[in-house]
């Protein structure tokens, strides 16, 4: 199936990749460096009905369990990863990290979580895939290409105001000894700038976090007293300050809400949805 993309910024962007039975979207720059396999979902090419329909990644939202898992069966297939070692998270909108090993892998599909609270993974282990999920907040991927090791993180406002990247990035440094100019880092889809209204209460949240030369930058008041509140620009500036190149920053140019007919977005259709995921797996 074709898709037209609607883009809301003018950037570098992603790469729609046809593959069959399931399409999906992987950064440029991850790709050329031959040392990952990722992607991240749309709606499309799944066996899932109803609100969930067809793609839909979560088993905590009333889906039909087995088109769960036949859903990342076919994701896995055209990743190239095996989906029984896979690692979910169990997002809560904390910035909290785990460390995955071996003895994870399938935590979230095969083998019951025994962690909860962790919107972040980190893994220096070929073959383990960290997943994250979404539905309008911000995926992060992150690739040390020097000690090898990568981190998937989920943030939506309370992540990027409680600084997500670079808590991931601090976790990484203390595993493995990740550098932060060594890092390559990408902004996923997720809801952009132009639709993301928020109250005033969220938007001091984001004063107190930035610098005042900042602000301009990631809110826009409106005349109704709101605010238009763009996480890609807050994200990168917080990727920036923990020492990320700027180079080595790719941001989508894709919406979830603009795209909602292809993509999850809780602001479209709050709860009566299924949930889109990132993956990301060191190459074998």
């Amino acid at each position: 199936m074709s898709v037209i993309w609607t883009r809301k910024n003018i950037k570098p962007g992603m790469n729609y990749i046809e593959s069959d039975p399931v399409p999906y979207l992987s950064f440029p720059m991850l790709e050329k460096t031959g040392m990952v396999k990722h992607g991240f979902s749309t709606k499309l090419g799944g066996v899932s009905q109803g609100k969930f329909a067809t793609l839909n990644f979560t088993f905590t939202r009333g889906d039909n369990p087995d088109h769960v898992i036949e859903n990342y069966k076919r994701m896995a297939a055209v990743l190239g990863v095996d989906e029984k070692r896979m690692v979910l998270s169990y997002q809560t909108h904390t910035t909290n990290v785990r460390l995955v090993t071996e003895e994870d892998a399938g935590k979230g599909i095969g083998k019951e979580r025994d962690y909860k609270d962790i919107d972040g993974l980190i893994t220096n282990v070929p073959g383990i895939t960290l997943v994250t999920f979404f539905a309008d907040c911000v995926p992060l991927y992150f690739l040390d290409p020097v000690h090898k090791a990568i981190g998937l993180s989920h943030s939506g406002w309370r992540g990027t105001v409680s600084r997500m990247g670079a808590v991931t990035i601090d976790k990484m440094k203390e595993a493995y000894g990740t550098r932060a100019e060594d890092l390559l880092v990408c902004i996923g889809p997720s809801i952009c700038g132009d639709c993301y209204e928020v109250g005033e209460e969220v938007a001091l949240e984001f004063k107190k976090a930035f610098a005042k030369e900042n602000w301009n930058q990631i809110l826009r008041k409106k005349d109704n007293g709101k605010f238009m509140l763009d996480l890609w620009k807050a994200n990168e500036i917080l990727l920036k300050e923990a020492g990320v190149k700027p180079e080595n920053i790719e941001t989508t140019d894709i919406c979830t809400h603009c795209n909602s007919d292809y993509l999850f977005s809780h602001r479209t259709c709050g709860n009566e949805r299924g949930n889109l995921a990132a993956f990301l797996s060191l190459k074998e």
